[in-house]
């Protein structure tokens, strides 16, 4: 077995552990009880854990209330605090895509409509895509939690340093320093000097190139 699937049995164990102690609907309960659906443990396996290393404030089916007062559940919530929160659904190429017929779909779209108009910032990532392509999925994880970290950043920071995370934090993928020149209105050799001082803070990394770097990304 790789470190890598050590360490996410290891933790997995013991954030099951902790939910299952803590939790108190019973309906809850039951379905995490029951185990995890294929799909959403793959997702963890291959997306969340490379690139989160944690399972912090995350939540398997959460249990949300819909127009006619009845319960749906959410694959996973993500709920840091502060009234901020994220829900993530794997949608299957079975039942949820290829089989689906006119009214399942209808109550698909209702409830990614109630769950958008009821503040959740929600992300539908297919199955097919976690299994084809991890790394996108792992960038777009990336993108979907840099939307609960804090608009601030350190205090240490000047305003070149400060915009390039905002900037890197809202996009979903590595950037040039092409890029992020245009976005500050800058030279590409002043772009690079910014990321060379964020990268010796280990606030970014180099995503690709060797003896000359060409693209870059942040660091969680």
């Amino acid at each position: 077995m790789s470190t890598m699937n050590l360490e996410f049995n290891e933790a997995y164990e013991e954030w099951m552990n902790i939910l299952l102690e803590r939790e108190t609907n019973p309906r809850v309960r039951s379905r995490i009880e029951q185990g995890l659906e294929h799909a959403t443990m793959e997702f963890l396996r291959l997306v969340w854990f490379p690139v989160m290393k944690n399972f912090n404030h995350l939540h398997p089916e959460w249990e949300v209330r819909d127009f006619h007062n009845g319960y749906r559940y959410l694959d996973l919530a993500y709920l840091p605090g502060n009234g901020v929160k994220g829900g993530i659904e794997i949608q299957g190429y079975g039942p949820h895509a290829r089989d689906l017929d006119v009214r399942r779909f209808k109550d698909l779209c209702w409830r990614h409509c109630l769950l958008t108009l009821d503040d959740w910032i929600f992300l539908p990532i297919a199955y097919l895509s976690i299994k084809d392509e991890p790394k996108q999925c792992q960038q777009l994880v990336l993108a979907f939690m840099g939307k609960f970290m804090a608009a601030d950043v350190p205090a240490s920071l000047n305003w070149l340093d400060a915009e390039t995370v905002r900037y890197a934090r809202r996009i979903v993928r590595p950037f040039a320093p092409s890029e992020l020149a245009a976005h500050l209105r800058i030279s590409d050799t002043h772009a690079r000097k910014v990321l060379r001082s964020l990268l010796d803070q280990h606030i970014v990394y180099v995503a690709s190139g060797t003896q000359r770097y060409r693209t870059y990304a942040l660091r969680m």
